[in-house]
Order: structure tokens, then C-alpha cells, then sequence
């Protein structure tokens, strides 16, 4: 089956890294033209990718994924932000950004002008006013929105598994009309991990990641890319940054509050969670709150919602029944990751065979 090919947001890179933190990539799939650059060294150039800031610019983000996901539909959380159709990113470079998402006729604009973020949904006509806690938007960097950049998370991919990484300059590319250099990351014979190669093609001139790609092992397409297909590095008009409903939209305001059982519960996640290994055959370990594994659906007259899943039977449906001496429970995979849900309540997720998981279950 030929992989999909959408465009799509920061949102769809997040989903992406789920499954262990290094979903992040696939290799590139055109053949464009190389440019002429001068030779760069790859310490150099993975230095130039860390150290960079890119500044404003607006670009079209797309994706196109082969990651071997289940085809849930809605009854997965998050699972439709695997259909965005394209997405337009404006950023000041000084912590303002503007995200427009089209899905089919509807779309989805996120407007974040430091102090206030705004979405609005055209398909239901509702807009959400969020004002950012005063201390909060006075910090340092405050609202340097990742949605406005969402290749910037490669920056931290690279300086994580460098170390166990076979780094090498692999020529150039031609992305979104701007010429930029071939970095890819090989895993070390020692690393357990599914993925085969991580490339990113670095602009030869802002040093900012244009496309992000992953190769995994036995497959001769790319598991998942993502990349801008147009870009230009200028300064945005101030209004891009501020927003007014249309006529009609409900409008909802919201200010975040202290939900002390909710910060206990992340509180209590933080303490669960722990990581086993490091570079590419991390496994990240923790536990599931009760509540999660045992909640009732809820009656809608909209079958198949996300929100009224059943999440033992998501369980049955996509899961794999499994055991061992680390106890029982679901295996999920993808061509980029694996992970197991254990029948109390552990879990295990990260980018390697499922023989990993199981060991990093085993440790305490």
C-alpha cells in the first residue's frame, strides 16, 4: 500500500513520537536537483543545527507517513490528526505564531500573540480565548510556540542520539525551493532499535530543518517524513498575530486554573514514569492511572467517538495478547515502534523490538 501523503501540523509530529521519541523521521522521497555548497563537516553541522535561530518566516508543513497504524478511525484520540490536509505556519520569530489547518472544508486557525491564544474552529463556527498567566508570558522564551516551528523538535532529536550515532554529511537537497545539506543519523552496531537511518535536510543558510525523515529496518519507503514544501524566511505583518471572531462565532474565554487533582495526578505520572537506556533503543516505562483502564463508555449517539471508546475493547481490537515473565498485556506495533500496555497497568513504549520492552519491564 502506498504510503499517504497529507499536509499536516506540529500536532501530527507530536502523534508521531508517541511511540518512543523517535518517530520523528523518514527519508527523502523526490529527487531534487543537488545545489553547489561549500563542504561542511558533520560535528559542525549538527552544531550550526543547535545553536540556530531562524527568526520569522511562514511556510506549508505536509507529511507523508507508511507507519503501519492500525486503521482506527475515530476511536482513538488523536488518530485524526493523522488526516490534516495541510497546514500554514506564520511566526515573528519573537514568540508570535498563527497555525491555519484545513481538513476538507473546515478549518482550524490557532493565533498566539504572547499573551492570548485564540482557536477557532470554522466547522463548528466557536472560537476559545485563552489569556497566558501573566508570569508565565514574562518568562524568558515564554510562547516561542513549537507549533510555529515543528521541525525544531529535530533539534532535540540530534543532540539525544548523536552519541550513538554514525553521523555523516550525505550531500544536498533542494527543499521548498531553498538548497540545504543532507545530515543523516545511522544507529551504532550496539543500538537495538527498528528504525535503519534518520535524515534531515538542514537549510545551508538559517541552519533551521526543513524535512525530517526516518527510514526503518526491512521496508524500502519511508516510514514517515515530514516537511515544509514552501518556505520564506521575512518578517509577518503584525495583524497575522491577532485575531477577532467572525460574526456569529461563539466565543468561549478560558483561564487556565490550578486543578490540584489533576497536577497530583501528573505529579503522581512524573514519579512512575522512568526511562530505561538511551540513543535510539530507549524504552520509556510508567503506569496508567486505574481510572484510564477501567473508565465506562459514555453513551453518544455518535458512534465510534473517540471520547465514548471502550478502552478495554480498543485494547482487544488492536492489541496482541502477550506474556512473560514480566506479567501480561497488549503489544502494539508500528514500522517505527513498538509498545506494551501490561493488564495492571504498566506500560512500556519506544522505537525497538518488542524483546526490549519486555526486558525494560523486568528491571525496577
Amino acid at each position: 500500500m502506498k504510503p499517504k501523503t497529507k499536509g499536516i501540523t506540529a500536532a501530527v509530529l507530536g502523534t508521531a513520537l508517541g511511540a518512543g521519541g523517535l518517530a520523528f523521521v523518514a527519508m527523502p522521497a523526490s529527487a531534487d536537483d543537488k545545489p553547489a555548497l561549500p563542504q561542511v563537516s558533520a560535528e559542525d553541522l549538527v552544531q550550526s543545527v543547535v545553536k540556530a535561530k531562524p527568526g520569522a518566516f511562514d511556510g506549508t508543513l505536509k507529511v507523508s507517513n507508511d507507519l503501519g497504524l492500525p486503521a482506527v478511525g475515530n476511536a482513538v484520540p488523536g488518530a485524526q490528526a493523522l488526516n490534516m490536509d495541510s497546514a500554514h505556519i506564520f511566526t515573528d520569530g519573537a514568540g508570535k505564531s498563527r497555525l491555519a489547518v484545513t481538513q476538507g472544508a473546515s478549518q482550524e486557525t490557532v493565533v498566539h500573540d504572547g499573551t492570548t491564544v485564540w482557536d477557532y474552529s470554522s466547522k463548528t463556527n466557536t472560537a476559545t480565548k485563552l489569556t497566558v498567566p501573566a508570569d508565565v508570558a514574562q518568562r524568558k522564551g515564554a510562547g516561542s510556540d513549537k507549533t510555529a516551528d515543528p521541525l525544531a523538535a529535530s533539534t532535540e532529536l540530534l543532540a539525544k542520539v548523536r552519541e550513538s550515532s554514525t553521523v555523516s554529511v550525505d550531500g544536498t537537497a533542494s527543499v521548498a525551493g531553498r538548497s540545504a545539506y543532507e545530515l543523516v543519523l545511522t544507529p551504532k552496531p550496539t543500538e537495538r532499535t527498528l528504525l535503519r537511518e534518520i535524515r534531515v535536510a538542514v537549510d545551508s543558510q538559517t541552519r533551521m530543518p526543513l524535512r525530517v525523515s526516518v527510514l526503518s529496518n526491512g521496508t524500502a519507503t519511508p516510514a514517515l517524513e515530514v516537511a515544509f514544501t514552501e518556505i520564506e524566511f521575512t518578517q509577518q505583518p503584525a495583524d497575522l498575530f491577532t485575531f477577532t471572531p467572525p460574526k456569529g462565532a461563539k466565543v468561549q474565554e478560558k483561564t487556565p486554573q490550578v486543578d490540584q487533582h489533576a497536577k497530583d495526578l501528573a505529579e503522581q505520572a512524573k514519579q512512575d514514569t522512568k526511562v530505561v537506556g538511551d540513543g535510539w533503543d530507549t524504552v520509556v516505562t510508567g503506569k496508567v492511572p486505574a481510572d484510564a483502564l477501567n473508565a465506562a463508555p459514555k453513551q453518544s449517539g455518535r458512534e465510534g467517538r473517540g471520547a465514548n471508546a471502550d478502552p478495554k475493547a480498543l485494547l482487544e481490537r488492536f492489541g496482541k495478547k502477550v506474556s512473560g515473565t514480566w506479567g501480561s498485556g497488549y503489544l502494539f506495533t508500528t514500522k517505527v515502534g513498538t509498545a506494551v500496555l501490561t493488564d495492571d497497568g504498566r506500560f512500556a513504549a519506544g522505537a525497538v523490538p518488542e524483546q526490549v520492552l519486555y526486558e525494560a519491564l523486568g528491571q525496577k
